[in-house]
């Protein structure tokens, strides 16, 4: 079952459409829509030639833990194979501890990042506040 977050995601962004996005940091461009025919529905993560991919239902999932947080979160990307630090949004987007017991990311080598490109989307759709600094940035819910 969809919750709200996701049933209006996917009347604002299609393969043909999708958003273009930046990183917190600005640094770097990409563009995202929202796969929900796939098994598992997935967010579509394109950054180059590489394509990423995410579980669709972390918006709502990160959404639920930044409120429940209730205070500004580190970001803390990391690729895969490299370990995510404690207590930043990377370490919940694969912990056993989230909704999903593991990796928000769906293909193997690519399911590290989640700190770097899900949070724009989520800014974009009005459901975080988001540091746009040179590094270290943070997140929190609205």
């Amino acid at each position: 079952m969809q919750g709200k977050i996701i049933e209006e995601l996917l009347t604002q962004a299609s393969i043909e459409k999708p958003w273009q996005l930046k990183t917190a940091s600005g640094t770097s461009e990409y563009l995202m829509y929202p796969q929900p025919a796939s098994e598992p529905p997935s967010l579509v993560c394109v950054v180059g030639k590489t394509e990423l991919r995410y579980q669709l239902r972390c918006l709502e999932d990160c959404h639920a833990m930044l409120k429940a947080h209730g205070d500004w979160m580190l970001l803390g990307s990391a690729d895969e194979q490299k370990p995510a630090a404690a207590g930043t949004l990377e370490a919940w987007a694969r912990s056993a501890e989230n909704p999903v017991a593991g990796w928000y990311g769906l293909k193997k080598g690519l399911r590290g990042r989640f700190a770097m490109y899900v949070p724009p989307l989520m800014e974009l759709l009005g459901l975080v506040e988001l540091e746009h600094n040179a590094k270290n940035n943070r997140v929190r819910a609205k």
